[in-house]
């Protein structure tokens, strides 16, 4: 049984900081690249960061860049999206991923979490 699972969301206030946790079961974890994405209500899903399957390369998108930091450790099967700085355009539904590579395209993956609420709001 192949899972992904995003947790961590949850309500914050301008400014506030967010760890959300991406953790893999019934597949290599180590062989793919994991990347977070977000959707807000009316909008399209986007691309916040993803990193490669060894670690050595990642991206940031340039919203967020400053703000939001990606990790992972593989021999916890986990990648972990720290977002600090919030602001209420943050606001989505954050979603992880597992596929060959970083690509912001979101049909290119292979598999997906259930996502994360993330509210931002004074």
């Amino acid at each position: 049984d192949v899972q992904l699972q995003a947790s961590g969301g949850g309500l914050v206030q301008p400014g506030g900081s967010l760890r959300l946790s991406c953790s893999a079961s019934g597949f290599s974890f180590n062989e793919y690249a994991v990347g977070w994405f977000r959707q807000a209500p009316g909008k399209e899903r986007e691309g916040v960061s993803c990193i490669s399957r060894d670690g050595d390369n990642s991206w940031i998108a340039d919203s967020v860049k400053g703000r939001f930091t990606i990790s992972r450790d593989n021999a916890k099967k986990t990648v972990v999206l720290q977002m600090n700085s919030l602001q209420p355009e943050d606001t989505a539904v954050y979603y992880c991923a597992a596929g060959a590579m970083c690509t912001t395209k979101v049909d290119e993956w292979f598999y997906w979490g259930q996502g994360t609420q993330v509210t931002v709001s004074s």
